[in-house]
């Protein structure tokens, strides 16, 4: 009831939302805690967009509500039947996190009006229900505010007392029962009349209806797949969280399709939008459900009650429902996953930031696009510069780290190895060409070892975290094979996955490097090098010859005729000639070579 005085509508709305669809998730739901019903947050969503088509007092606010839920529930419906549940996991924690804690605030400073005791304006933002409560001050009631304030204490109380002690934690399910029955015993005691009630509520089961007024429906699209998203992400997250808890399975487009059929019908019998609650979800958890069954028996427990205790309900005061409401956002406010944030990751604190103070201020549909685009853009900004790291070899090991995280790894002359940690597409590929030209030119010559030269003759790419490469990315490759083989510097490759050689292989990049080049491991591909870069440093230079008949780096390992230092020489830096030329017989070939 609380919650359909949030959305706007009569309280016997509320009952009707929490009887229907519960039979309907029990049956096609996956989640077997999953409490389903009205929720804080799709309340105010139903609020802010229908308040701007229609005044609450008119039926017509009330049918557009029922086609709400009849819209939002074949939306969840055909994301499960197509299995799109994946799409909402573009939307990150932290958006979603800044967005319920805006939401959150939004929601108590509507409830604002029925503890102070005269009206305020209905928005989603912040500004103008500030300006709205200051600017009605003069209306203030004490008796309503005062019991408000009692039963809202009584309510935290109980809930921390049900969290903090397991005895205790049926007072946590008890404590809106006890905030209703506390609040109608002093009304009917003490007959105050400044203190509003819920009024008259029609006693019965809710009767066979069709949605109506089907020609709102371009308008209401947009807040249907906003509820939607909202709905899956709340009723998703916590179905998931309990089925860990309690060892099973959850199959998430079942969830969307059972969350969708429960709409549906439910629009059929004068509900709202539902979805899975979690303060109510948590309840049940608590209270031992292990199976459906549970909600069949709260939808039959609602049934009686629409049945037979409705007459109770007349003299509830309307504070008691605020005080209740208030009382299951203030979990909602989530400043400390803020604080969590800003130790552990300044971006998702940034997102978290945004989303919050557009939702607040801007309103929450405009909150909810500006946080799920800044947190695309991160997406994007991310993929398009992924971290590129130059490896070093740790010493006494053939194993090849990053010597950013590692500065006891050192390189050798005349070789940088490369690796790239992300897949390489058409939006990256610039990026990594430009990093790839920045570590030939900045040589950090202080933990190199083996035969010294005076520039970069090897690059070698280590692939193993390279899950895909497009096809511009193979053409940018082969040009940058092209402008390399220019400067005499030679790529190798190592490690690529299975679809990236099969990719390489077909495109002709294979033949233009050479399958000599393509190695298992990165000290296989070392090895080899080492042994060119010591050949080119003895191979004689021309410099009577213009630059046009000098010989390239392949035309001078073709001619070196001089015996080879052993691997480990070269690795250590020292060039003596060794006394055996024999290759190491450890060294692993990729593909095989030609003949």
């Amino acid at each position: 009831m609380s919650y359909a005085k949030l959305a706007g509508l009569e309280p016997i709305y509320g009952l009707y939302s929490g009887f229907v669809p519960v039979f309907v998730y029990a049956v096609f739901g996956s989640s077997r805690q999953l409490a389903v019903g009205p929720v804080a947050l799709v309340s105010l969503l139903v609020s802010n967009v229908l308040s701007a088509i229609v005044d609450s007092s008119d039926e017509l606010y009330t049918e557009l509500a029922i086609l709400l839920a009849f819209m939002v529930g074949v939306l969840e419906c055909i994301m499960g039947l197509l299995r799109l549940g994946w799409l909402i996991r573009f939307i990150s924690h932290s958006v979603i996190s800044g967005f319920t804690t805006a939401s959150a605030i939004v929601i108590g400073l509507s409830q604002a009006k029925y503890f102070l005791g005269y009206d305020i304006v209905r928005s989603s933002k912040i500004v103008p229900l500030i300006k709205s409560i200051i600017a009605g001050a003069d209306g203030f009631l004490w008796p309503p505010f005062v019991m408000g304030c009692a039963i809202l204490a009584i309510l935290l109380v109980m809930k921390h007392l049900g969290k903090s002690r397991k005895y205790l934690r049926f007072l946590r399910a008890a404590g809106p029962l006890t905030a209703v029955v506390l609040g109608t015993t002093v009304v009917k005691i003490f007959n105050i009349s400044s203190i509003s009630l819920v009024g008259e509520i029609p006693q019965g089961l809710p009767s066979f209806s069709v949605p109506k007024n089907f020609g709102y429906i371009t308008s209401l699209i947009p807040t249907a797949l906003l509820i939607t998203g909202v709905a899956i992400l709340e009723s998703v997250g916590i179905a998931k969280a309990l089925a860990a808890k309690n060892g099973y399975e959850l199959d998430s487009n079942q969830e969307l399709f059972g969350l969708g059929v429960s709409n549906i019908l439910g629009s059929f019998f004068s509900a709202y939008p539902t979805t899975g609650s979690f303060s109510r979800s948590a309840v049940n958890h608590e209270s031992g459900a292990k199976t459906g069954v549970s909600g069949i028996v709260t939808g039959i427990i609602m049934g009686c009650a629409l049945l037979f205790l409705t007459p109770l309900f007349e003299y509830i005061p309307q504070c008691a429902l605020a005080a209740i409401v208030i009382s299951a956002v203030m979990g909602l406010v989530d400043y400390q996953e803020a604080i969590f944030l800003w130790r552990v990751d300044k971006k998702d604190f940034l997102l978290w930031t945004i989303t919050s103070t557009t939702t607040l201020f801007l309103g929450i549909e405009i909150g909810v696009l500006v946080g799920v685009g800044a947190s695309l853009a991160f997406v994007i900004h991310e993929s398009a510069n992924p971290h590129i790291a130059v490896l070093g070899r740790l010493p006494g090991t053939t194993v090849y780290r990053n010597i950013e995280q590692y500065p006891e790894a050192y390189t050798y002359n005349g070789i940088v190895i490369v690796r790239i940690d992300a897949p390489i597409y058409f939006a990256n590929i610039s990026h990594i060409k430009d990093r790839l030209r920045e570590y030939e030119i900045e040589v950090d010559k202080s933990t190199r070892r083996g035969p010294e030269v005076d520039r970069i003759y090897f690059v070698i790419l280590e692939m193993a975290p390279v899950t895909y490469i497009d096809s511009s990315a193979v053409q940018a490759l082969k040009d940058l094979h092209q402008e390399y083989k220019s400067r005499d510097i030679q790529i190798a490759i190592s490690n690529p996955n299975r679809d990236i050689l099969l990719t390489f292989s077909k495109s002709g990049v294979v033949d233009m490097i050479g399958k000599e080049w393509f190695f298992v491991r990165v000290h296989d591909a070392v090895q080899v090098c080492l042994q060119h870069v010591q050949n080119i440093k003895e191979t004689p230079t021309t410099p009577d010859l213009p630059p046009e008949e000098r010989p390239s780096l392949l035309q001078r390992l073709l001619r070196q005729t001089g015996e080879d230092l052993s691997i480990p020489e070269l690795e250590s830096g020292n060039q003596r000639p060794p006394a055996s030329t024999d290759t190491d017989p450890q060294l692993e070939p990729l593909l095989p070579r030609k003949p």
